[in-house]
């Protein structure tokens, strides 16, 4: 007993001993490591650098980091689907818990998202959080890009930039269709006959293109493996790599942000990143998450068990793309049918190369636009502050003509339920939307434009005399007037801290001679400089005052 008492002692004071060096061993382990890891990498000087950076603190700038989180939950929900998933085309009968399909024939694909919607535990959720996050990411960078442009904040440094978020939203598009194609319900597979049409309508090569990317004709039995690798391997991969670049090019050209005082083209006035700026990004992230968790928890999005597997025979007119692949459906729905061209033997549909066409263009068109912009207006002076969009109302109207004709073709792809709904015949509403396709841009552009130049007016007003106070005073002479409250240097400098840009001059070239380029260039420049209103003055801001 005695033995053994004095062992027990011994090994409890040993044991002490160590536990009271541990915590040294492990200080001094981390210690080096962090050492080791710095001297090969040199990271602390770059955290350091990155956590100096400041952001602006304004709500718009919160669209991309929206984009950003709902990314990031996209990554989390997809990584738990793909344990479940199988891509496969390979018939199946169905067997699982969702009674009203049980012996239903079916690919794998549909059969295993099924099992993933009634038989995996969290399936469902999982599901639905991956689709809401997927429409959020989409509309969260469609957003992003419009506060972009309407500020002007394309302009130098940033074209690059543009270009690179223009690339991510086709890439999240992408990802979004080849998503939602991947469960081979009648939906999806609805879709995927719309894709078919529209490469075999490409004259000559259509044909093996289709061959190929369906592995046969259509459905073929290789087009969801595709698309699995597209949407779980390539086309993540772009989407992190567009992210990091669009990161990148961000700290190194410096953050935009909206005029006020000390904030000048190479003073940014907000909050470091570290800490003050990612402990509110950290807490954002958590509600950006929560309200997509609650969506998707409330909301049933993609119910595949009420489509059923795909066949082309019991499609139903209500059957419609996810909203941000509608504006192509929508473009197909307006052109006229029955143009055809015959030609050396081929068949030359235009009713499926018009919109082709028109679809290449406008997209071509809204990637190349601040390079455009720059060629008319000859600026090549880097710009830091963002514009209020009152201030260019040239592109302000621009911009307002070119989300009219996005709305209408959106609009288009559900002209058939527009018509069910309010009791139209389809006819009629694709007429509507065929002249609303090419006059709402034009009014659009026209409303926009007028707009701006009163909303300026009115800034020249407020800026010169002040804003209305509602108090009515009487002078000396009888006379009634309202008094007019002075602003103060922040919301004045809100109103005129912006440059007035004149047309270009058209000058000769070397060789005395006025090409046709700069002719038409001169006139382009006059055409988007020509209506506006001169920022107020100091001088006049003075007399005013003094008037006053």
């Amino acid at each position: 007993m005695t033995v053994t008492a004095t062992t027990t002692e011994t090994t409890a004071s040993e044991a002490t001993a160590e536990t009271q060096v541990e915590p040294g061993k492990g200080m001094r382990f981390v210690n080096w490591g962090a050492n080791y890891i710095e001297d090969r990498t040199s990271l602390s000087g770059f955290v350091k650098e990155l956590g100096r950076k400041i952001f602006p603190d304004h709500w718009s700038f919160m669209l991309g980091e929206v984009a950003l989180y709902s990314f990031v939950v996209i990554l989390l929900s997809g990584t738990f689907l793909t344990f479940f998933f199988q891509a496969s085309m390979t018939h199946v009968v169905y067997d699982g818990s969702y009674a009203p399909l049980k012996g239903v024939g079916m690919s794998a694909a549909m059969a295993s998202t099924l099992d993933i919607s009634f038989d995996v535990r969290g399936g469902l959720l999982m599901r639905q959080v991956h689709h809401w996050a997927a429409l959020l990411f989409v509309a969260s960078v469609g957003l992003h890009m419009l506060r972009v442009f309407f500020t002007g904040a394309f302009r130098k440094p940033r074209e690059l930039n543009w270009v690179v978020g223009f690339v991510l939203f086709v890439l999240a598009m992408g990802e979004g269709f080849t998503g939602y194609s991947l469960p081979d319900d009648l939906l999806s597979g609805n879709g995927l006959r719309i894709i078919d049409g529209m490469v075999k309508g490409i004259p000559i090569i259509g044909t093996w293109i289709s061959y190929l990317l369906f592995g046969g004709e259509f459905p073929g039995e290789a087009i969801v493996g595709r698309l699995y690798t597209l949407h779980i391997l390539l086309l993540p991969a772009l989407v992190v790599a567009a992210i990091g670049v669009h990161l990148i090019l961000m700290i190194v050209n410096k953050h935009t942000q909206f005029a006020g005082p000390g904030r000048t083209q190479g003073n940014v006035v907000g909050v470091p990143i570290m800490p003050v700026f990612a402990a509110k990004a950290g807490g954002f992230f958590f509600i950006v998450f929560g309200v997509i968790m609650l969506v998707a928890s409330l909301v049933t999005i993609n119910p595949i068990w009420n489509y059923g597997p795909y066949d082309p025979s019991p499609i139903s007119a209500g059957t419609q793309p996810d909203w941000y692949i509608g504006f192509a459906d929508g473009m197909l729905r307006l052109i006229p049918p029955h143009l055809e061209t015959e030609l050396w033997g081929f068949t030359i549909t235009w009713y499926i190369l018009i919109p082709i066409a028109v679809l290449g263009l406008f997209i071509v068109l809204v990637a190349i636009y601040p390079f455009v912009e720059a060629w008319i207006t000859g600026d090549k002076r880097e710009h830091h502050i963002a514009d209020r969009p009152r201030n260019a109302p040239t592109r302000t109207a621009i911009g307002a003509a070119g989300v009219t004709f996005y709305a209408v073709m959106w609009a288009a792809a559900s002209s058939d339920l527009i018509a069910t709904h309010f009791r139209l015949s389809v006819e009629g509403v694709t007429h509507f939307l065929q002249a609303a396709l090419i006059l709402g841009p034009i009014i659009a552009y026209l409303v926009a434009k007028r707009v701006c130049l009163a909303l300026q007016k009115k800034d020249r007003e407020i800026a010169l005399h002040g804003f209305e106070s509602g108090r009515i005073v009487r002078l000396p002479g009888g006379e009634y007037i309202e008094v007019h409250e002075r602003l103060s240097d922040y919301d004045r400098w809100r109103l005129v801290s912006y440059e007035d840009y004149a047309p270009l001059m058209v000058r000769p070239n070397a060789k005395g001679r006025i090409t046709t380029g700069t002719k038409i260039r001169g006139v382009l420049s006059r055409w988007f400089f020509e209506d506006r209103i001169a920022p107020v003055t100091r001088s006049e801001i003075e007399a005013a005052h003094h008037d006053h």
